[in-house]
């Protein structure tokens, strides 16, 4: 559909989606069409959500946690499942706290743990540029954004001193990376959804070396499949955490978290 200044209307825009394999055609048109600021906009909006580009790309912005947590090309945008994570998170952090949100993408799960406690000193990372410059605009003045691999980038003065660390790392199996849906595999970094052979690869790294940066008492959160969560509660409890399991039927997430004992 070629760009044009012609308004379009709210039956083309469904239409339009509906033909491109849009299942939620009418909700994303009145998405589109909120947010384009002019006809030309809107057009080319919806061509590229046609043309399979993830709605929230086109849009600009995820909705998570209540935020509008920017987003954009070759950044992964966050599922709706990890604001479980993120409920838990809020009940495990004192106030004042420690912040850690690694594989940070967008920096969402940071940036509403943050707004949602008072006294966080937060710190991300992300080992993919792109993340971190969008990271960098959704965490603004909650926290510090660093470029590089998990713990990497940190400051040392971090170590012994983080109340809540979260995980949201990669867990999809190597070989079910090309089962995903195109959105995630084909526009998303492979980096945020690769796991390794068994999805557990990054996780075990993390929980290998989370108990060197938690306080006594402190806990890391990471997100995991329901069919992974026994080997991935081993792997947190191999790294010296007392670890458990916590799901949401409702959003279908499983999360474990692990806790480095008080003395």
């Amino acid at each position: 559909m070629p760009v044009s200044a012609t308004p379009l209307s709210l039956s083309t825009i469904v239409t339009t989606l509906r033909t491109a394999g849009c299942v939620f055609a009418e909700d994303e048109a009145a998405l589109l069409l909120s947010t384009a600021d002019e006809p030309a906009a809107l057009a080319a909006m919806v061509e590229r959500r046609a043309a399979g580009l993830p709605l929230e790309h086109v849009l600009g912005w995820a909705e998570f946690c209540g935020l509008r947590v920017q987003v954009g090309p070759g950044v992964f945008v966050p599922r709706r499942r990890t604001e479980f994570l993120v409920r838990q998170a809020v009940g495990l952090t004192p106030t004042p706290s420690v912040v850690v949100d690694l594989c940070c993408g967008s920096g969402a799960l940071g940036a509403a743990l943050a707004g949602a406690l008072d006294g966080v000193e937060l710190h991300a990372t992300d080992v993919e540029p792109a993340a971190v410059r969008y990271a960098r605009r959704n965490v603004g003045a909650l926290g510090q954004v660093y470029e590089g691999d998990l713990f990497a980038p940190l400051p040392g003065s971090l170590r012994g001193r983080v109340d809540v660390l979260l995980a949201n790392v990669p867990y999809v199996p190597t070989g079910d990376v090309e089962l995903l849906p195109a959105e995630a595999r084909v526009h998303e970094p492979r980096v945020a959804l690769d796991g390794g052979g068994d999805g557990l690869d990054v996780m075990r790294r993390v929980a290998a070396e989370a108990p060197l940066w938690l306080a006594p008492g402190g806990s890391l959160l990471v997100e995991t499949s329901e069919r992974q969560a026994d080997r991935a509660t081993e792997a947190v409890g191999c790294g010296g955490l007392i670890a458990r399991v916590v799901t949401c039927d409702e959003l279908y997430s499983t999360v474990v978290i692990g806790t480095r004992p008080p003395s």
